[in-house]
């Protein structure tokens, strides 16, 4: 799969709130980052598993809608809305960077 894709195929098993699909499109060596933190968030497949597992896909109202997408090579840059996860809903600047069909790492940068 394209960068692209491979990053929509993740965002519809999020939304589906579907674990194993989800993680199908991560590497084994995934990092996740929430700028300005310099340290990854999460580190590792198993670390995301369990952290989606407990703290996302156990969310009944779980939802992402992508506002706006930019695609750059191998970098795949959301404007998303998040829904379910606080009592409104909240923006975030999504950049994927995949590498070998699977992504790589991430970084989140939440709106205020």
């Amino acid at each position: 799969m394209n960068p692209e894709a491979v990053v929509q195929f993740q965002l519809d098993a999020y939304n589906a709130r579907d674990l194993d699909r989800f993680l199908a499109a991560y590497s084994d060596e995934v990092r996740i980052f929430r700028p300005p933190d310099p340290a990854a968030f999460i580190v590792g497949k198993p670390a995301l598993a369990e952290y989606y597992a407990t703290q996302r896909f156990n969310l009944v109202d779980l939802n992402a809608v992508v506002l706006n997408r930019i695609v750059l090579g191998s970098r795949i840059i959301d404007h998303e809305r998040i829904s379910g996860v606080r009592e409104a809903a909240f923006d975030v600047a999504a950049v994927y960077e995949v590498a070998d069909g699977l992504i790589r790492t991430v970084w989140f940068f939440a709106a205020g």
